[in-house]
C-alpha cells in the first residue's frame, strides 16, 4: 500500500507541476499576442495620424496656394482696371479728336480753296516767268482738292509746298532759254534773266535786242543794248557758269516798285 500510495502521490504531483508549467506557457503567449496586437494597433494609429497630418499639410499647402492665386488675381484685376480706365480715356480722347478733326476739316477746305485762289491771282499779277509750270501746279492743286483718295493732311501739304516754291522764287535768280512774243507780234528765242520777283529781262541770242518786263503796263519794253554784257554775265551766274559778282542792271527804283 505504501509503495503504491507513493507512486500515486508522485504522479499527482507531476500532473500538478505539468499543469502549472502549461498554465505559465499559455499566459506568456497571451501576453506576447496582446503585445503584438497593441503594436499593430499603435502602428495603425500612427498610420492614421500620419494620414491626417499629411492631409492637413496638403490642405495647408492648398490654402496657401489659393491665397497666392487670390493675391495674384487681385493684382491682375487692379492692372486690368487701370488698363480699362486708360483705354476708356483713350477712347474718349479719340472721340474728342474725331470731333475736332471734323471741325477742322470743315474749316480747312475753305482755307485751302482761298489759298489756291490767292496763289493763282499772285501768279497772274507777277512777272511772267515759268507761267505754264506755275499755272499747271495750281491746276493740280485744284484737282487734288476734289479727290477723295487723298487725305486732308496730304492736300494741305501740297498747298503749303506750292507756297514754299513760290516763296523761293523771290530769293533766287534764274537764267533760262525760251520764247517771247513782242508787242509787234514777233516770236523770238531769247535768254531770260529773272532776279527774284524784282525784274525780268530777255536777251536775244545775238545780243541785238534787250527787253525788260514793265510791271505797270504789263508788257515788254526795249532798253539800251549797253546792258547786254551785264545781263549775259548775270545769266551765266544764275546758271552757275560764273562766280557771283557785282552787276549793273536797270532795275526799278523802290518808289517805282511801290
Amino acid at each position: 500500500y505504501s509503495s503504491r500510495h507513493t507512486k500515486t502521490v508522485a504522479t499527482a504531483a507531476a500532473i500538478v507541476i505539468g499543469g502549472s508549467v502549461f498554465a505559465q506557457s499559455a499566459t506568456v503567449d497571451q501576453v506576447l499576442e496582446a503585445d503584438l496586437r497593441r503594436l499593430d494597433l499603435a502602428q495603425e494609429s500612427q498610420e492614421r495620424i500620419n494620414g491626417v497630418v499629411e492631409r492637413t499639410r496638403s490642405l495647408a499647402d492648398d490654402y496657401r496656394a489659393i491665397n497666392k492665386e487670390i493675391e495674384g488675381l487681385k493684382v491682375y484685376n487692379r492692372l486690368m482696371t487701370a488698363q480699362t480706365n486708360g483705354k476708356q480715356a483713350t477712347l474718349d480722347d479719340i472721340a474728342l479728336t474725331m470731333e475736332q478733326v471734323d471741325s477742322i476739316n470743315r474749316q480747312i477746305f475753305p482755307l485751302m480753296e482761298r489759298m489756291i485762289d490767292g496763289l493763282q491771282q499772285s501768279i497772274g499779277l507777277d512777272i511772267p516767268f515759268l507761267v505754264d509750270e506755275r499755272n499747271r501746279r495750281v491746276a493740280d492743286l485744284k484737282d487734288i482738292l476734289e479727290r477723295s483718295d487723298v487725305s486732308v493732311a496730304e492736300k494741305f501739304r501740297k498747298v503749303m509746298e506750292a507756297y514754299q516754291i513760290e516763296n523761293e522764287y523771290g530769293r533766287t535768280i534764274e537764267g533760262v532759254r525760251g520764247n517771247v512774243e513782242t508787242d509787234d507780234g514777233r516770236q523770238l528765242t531769247v535768254d531770260f534773266l529773272r532776279i527774284g520777283r524784282v525784274a525780268l529781262f530777255y536777251k536775244t541770242l545775238d545780243d541785238s535786242e534787250i527787253g525788260r518786263w514793265d510791271k505797270t503796263s504789263k508788257s515788254w519794253e526795249l532798253i539800251d543794248t549797253s546792258f547786254a554784257s551785264q545781263i549775259k554775265k548775270a545769266i551765266s551766274i544764275a546758271r552757275e557758269q560764273a562766280a557771283p559778282d557785282l552787276l549793273v542792271l536797270p532795275l526799278d527804283s523802290p518808289e517805282d516798285v511801290q
